[in-house]
């Protein structure tokens, strides 16, 4: 099940558990559309794959499968995630 964390890992922007502005790659980094997108273009900076629209759990179940309140504030050195934006750049993310 999905934690639906709090915030974007990079910039720190709130994405309650309602947000539809939530994306996630498989393990479930989680970040802003705007650093998804524009700031990493499409490339986790963790593990090098794709990001994608975090669902959004509904309000009746949140009582018995909350979403987390553990924030996770780790900014990415974007210096050293240009040697994977280079490596991933023209590789569509099911193909890396």
């Amino acid at each position: 099940m999905l934690e639906i964390r709090p915030n974007c890992e990079h910039c720190g922007k709130d994405l309650p558990y309602n947000s539809v502005e939530a994306m996630i790659c498989s393990f479930e980094c989680t970040y802003c559309k705007n650093c998804a997108t524009k700031v990493f273009n499409n490339i986790c900076p963790s593990c090098g794959g794709g990001f994608e629209k975090r669902p959004v759990r509904p309000s009746e179940k949140l009582g018995k499968y909350p979403a987390s309140e553990k924030r996770v504030f780790n900014p990415k050195d974007l210096e050293k995630f240009e040697g994977l934006r280079q490596k991933y750049k023209n590789i569509p993310s099911e193909k890396r």
